[in-house]
């Protein structure tokens, strides 16, 4: 009956926001540079896509293991 970690700590509306937050960051970081925004700017944006990247890929493997256990 218990409730695996990795489902507890957010299911498809996370990983649906997190996918989001990556492409939105990733578009600015590689936008801003035709558009002429500001590179502290666009550096904060592409990373934060980096670290959206970083926990879909850490949560896809979580998923992954906790699948193989049943």
């Amino acid at each position: 009956m218990e409730t695996s970690r990795s489902r507890q700590a957010g299911g498809p509306a996370v990983t649906t926001l997190l996918g989001l937050f990556f492409v939105a960051g990733a578009a600015t970081n590689s936008i801003g540079g035709f558009t002429g925004l500001d590179p502290m700017f666009r550096m904060t944006s592409g990373a934060i896509a980096v670290a959206c990247l970083l926990i879909l890929i850490v949560r896809f493997v979580l998923r992954r293991k906790d699948e193989r256990r049943c």
